[in-house]
């Protein structure tokens, strides 16, 4: 907690404590006037149960043209910052029994990647109808690169030197074209090719299960926080323009 004088004066509104799977945490620093939330929305749109008649290995739904209920509680915001991705795999979604879903026609044959795109549409869509562009300042962050092998993570002493195409990813192209063409001003910032050097920045074997390696998630302090520089940069050179 460097630079904070008295910490007491920051606290979560509803004293709950940080998980892996905690839906919604509200951190004050009542020094400062200002709260930092957090929702945990890793598609971005709906999780709904198993529609009737559906095939018995289809446990749970994501409605790609309707977004998470929570997103009801982010209109008004200060700063917004979305990010998604690193759900958008194959044990994640169908080896957990999640398909995708259109109005009321499940999607068994569709893509992730086409899934992808029409979640981000109903992003795009929801942001243009709800964002007050007076009040709330839009950030997408792009999709951060992992370094898994071929099934396999081992996470290195030093930085790579080549990034190997991993300055690139499907998933940040697509963010990058989406929001060229917005109504509504988004910010992007794009730690992919960043990242992509990162190799030794991963959690690895150091995490709660050290006999499962982690090549997705990132050791604090790290690269995460880099992240955050280019968001108060952003906003403080947005509020000089102002």
């Amino acid at each position: 907690m460097t630079g904070i004088e008295d910490p007491t004066s920051v606290y979560e509104i509803n004293g709950r404590k940080i998980t892996r799977v905690i839906r919604h945490l509200a951190v004050r620093f009542s020094s400062f006037n200002f709260t930092v939330e957090f929702y945990r929305s890793t598609f971005l749109v709906k999780t709904s149960q198993r529609p009737k008649g559906a095939p018995k290995w289809v446990k749970t739904v994501l409605n790609l043209d309707l977004m998470d209920d929570i997103s009801e509680e982010w209109v008004d915001s200060d700063v917004l910052i979305f990010n998604t991705g690193h759900w958008w795999k194959h044990t994640k979604l169908f080896d957990s029994g999640l398909y995708f879903q259109v109005g009321d026609r499940l999607k068994l044959g569709m893509s992730i990647p086409e899934a992808f795109n029409m979640a981000l549409s109903t992003w795009k869509s929801w942001v243009e109808s709800n964002i007050n562009t007076s009040r709330t300042h839009v950030l997408f962050r792009t999709f951060e690169s992992d370094h898994w092998g071929t099934g396999f993570c081992e996470v290195t002493r030093l930085p790579m030197s080549r990034v190997e195409g991993l300055d690139q990813h499907p998933y940040s192209d697509a963010i990058l074209d989406l929001t060229k063409n917005l109504s509504v001003p988004v910010t992007v910032l794009h730690v992919t090719p960043m990242t992509a050097f990162r190799s030794d920045a991963h959690v690895g074997t150091w995490g709660d299960n050290p006999s499962i390696r982690d090549c997705a998630h990132w050791c604090l302090p790290g690269v995460p926080d880099m992240w955050n520089e280019f968001i108060f940069s952003n906003l403080f050179s947005s509020h000089i323009k102002s």
